[in-house]
């Protein structure tokens, strides 16, 4: 089959690379019918190290079920499934407490271990834990919005629940990707009054008003904080979500969260600290969040998007085939598509 293979930086290849086989009794196959390129994909993109036999990239991914093992219970031929970026048991611990990202027998798609989804097919571990399948085949066009439910739209709303946002309360969203987008559907969909988007990118801020922000913050750094107290009488927001990874977007995250307020982080970390410990500190700021657990969200979210109550998949603005994956990598990096879709 052909799939997505990255060497090093900058280094995305289309090649020919064994079709997937049931390995474990719990495994899966599925045809891959949507993936995409995300966000955290540019970290390699940008910084990763040579490897010889490269890495078959892609955690996001909707398909149809081909083959099972014969352990599988749950799954079956022919199921229309939602592939979480992790994959996870689902009968441990953790599992049981709706983190499956911490399941203590999974893991992540698209790394050297386990191959990703940016490919013609992909391999499921622990399927019946990690698979979730959609009663029907849905309409094509909720294909993306179902794509989503795979990382971005379960990632905004984890960054929401992490930061406590409730009905009526104020909310700011730092980052304006597709998580950062997704989070202001998620912090509008909990009830949020006011939901400020940081971000500067004309496209991705007329969605994210699309999508319930009521106001818009383009400054950075210390003018960024000082605007968004300004829109709050000074205080900053009971909830901010953090969608970006950096050192400044936390910084600016610590510092425009009111006393008491709340960081629900979910841009992946580049740092090995985190900053602001002293300004969170001082102000009882809780700081929380990690690899958001989509499995685990995906039966609250699903009937909104089926009912069309919400469209995360507005967040594609560009779709190719295999052949275009590299361009889309290119594209993301360089800011002129907010996030690529892709159909094997």
């Amino acid at each position: 089959m052909r799939a997505t293979v990255m060497y090093s930086a900058g280094d995305v290849r289309i090649e020919n690379v064994p079709d997937p086989q049931i390995i474990e009794p719990t495994d899966a196959v599925i045809r891959v019918t949507r993936a995409c390129v995300c966000g955290s994909d540019l970290w390699p993109y940008q910084k990763m190290e040579h490897i010889e036999t490269g890495r078959v990239m892609g955690h996001e991914a909707i398909g149809v079920v081909e083959d099972v093992g014969a352990d599988v219970r749950t799954i079956k031929r022919g199921d229309f499934v939602i592939m979480p970026f992790a994959f996870s048991d689902g009968t441990c611990t953790f599992c049981h407490d709706g983190l499956q990202t911490s399941c203590i027998h999974g893991g992540f798609f698209g790394t050297i271990e386990v191959a990703g989804a940016q490919a013609e097919a992909v391999r499921i571990p622990l399927a019946d834990g990690t698979l979730f399948a959609v009663g029907a085949h849905a309409d094509d066009a909720l294909m993306a919005s179902l794509l989503t439910l795979s990382d971005v739209m379960g990632t905004g709303h984890h960054a929401a629940i992490i930061a406590k946002v409730t009905p009526g309360k104020s909310v700011a969203v730092v980052g304006d990707g597709a998580v950062g987008l997704c989070g202001v559907i998620a912090a509008k969909r909990l009830g949020a009054e006011q939901i400020i988007i940081l971000g500067r990118h004309a496209d991705r801020i007329a969605l994210a008003k699309d999508f319930g922000a009521t106001d818009v913050v383009s400054e950075r750094g210390d003018a960024a904080v000082e605007r968004v107290r300004e829109l709050t009488g000074g205080y900053g927001v009971h909830s901010v979500l953090e969608c970006v990874g950096l050192e400044q977007a936390m910084n600016t995250a610590i510092s425009i969260a009111c006393p008491g307020g709340a960081v629900g982080r979910v841009g992946v970390p580049q740092e090995q600290t985190i900053p602001g410990s002293e300004p969170a500190f001082y102000n009882n700021v809780t700081v929380g969040g990690g690899p958001a657990p989509v499995r685990a969200y995906i039966e609250d979210l699903l009937p909104d998007v089926l009912e069309g109550n919400i469209e995360p998949g507005r967040v594609f603005d560009r779709t190719v085939g295999l052949d275009g994956v590299p361009d889309g990598y290119r594209a993301m990096n360089d800011r002129e598509a907010i996030k690529v879709m892709v159909k094997p």
